[in-house]
């Protein structure tokens, strides 16, 4: 049994999808980040963390990489070239998409008022449709990052394309929307965007 902390809007999702995908049990306190329940379990206050035998595991790439190979599913062994690759679309993911998304979002949301630049989001932009011109070709011929193999880094993927369109960004490859909804339509997906906190 798991206990995942951490509110749905947020890099939570990424861990509770993976958890519906490998049918683990888990249950969920749906702390909002920097709340003295999340600071409880993190000092930081970031969400979300992950309870595993009384452990508190933190960051949400490293928790579904956790899941994914503690139960041998959504990933490449260790070792291998494969898992190399694998996590190469990690890093890339979470550079390329994840931390100009958290940019544009400190700016506009997070950071103290006297510290937002506005002109940061048009800047982000530009750098997104960049990186989605990119990384579309790359699904000419292949369902999934890694292939016809659904693989961690496509869960984040995934998320970070919702989270672009939720922000405002548009989603400029067509291959990379017809990728994001094949991902949408699976049963696991639609259980975590059906939850509520």
């Amino acid at each position: 049994m798991y206990e995942v902390i951490g509110a749905i809007r947020s890099r939570t999702r990424r861990v509770l999808w993976m958890l519906e995908e490998i049918g683990a049990d888990y249950t969920r306190n749906a702390a909002a980040p920097h709340s003295d329940e999340a600071r409880a379990i993190n000092p930081t206050g970031k969400i979300p963390a992950l309870i595993v035998d009384g452990t508190v595991l933190t960051d949400s790439t490293a928790i579904v990489q956790f899941l994914a190979d503690r139960h041998g599913q959504f990933t490449f062994e260790t070792g291998t070239i494969e898992r190399a690759q694998q996590d190469g679309f990690t890093q890339l993911v979470l550079d390329e998409f994840d931390s100009v998304l958290w940019m544009a979002g400190r700016h506009a949301n997070y950071l103290p008022e006297g510290e937002r630049i506005p002109e940061v989001r048009a800047t982000c932009a530009k750098e997104l449709a960049r990186n989605m011109v990119s990384l579309a070709p790359h699904f000419e011929e292949q369902e999934f990052l890694m292939g016809d193999v659904i693989t961690v880094p496509d869960l984040i993927l995934a998320h970070c394309l919702d989270w672009a369109k939720s922000a405002g960004f548009e989603i400029t490859e067509p291959m990379l929307r017809d990728y994001a909804k094949r991902l949408r339509s699976r049963d696991a997906y639609r259980r975590t965007l059906a939850m509520k906190d």
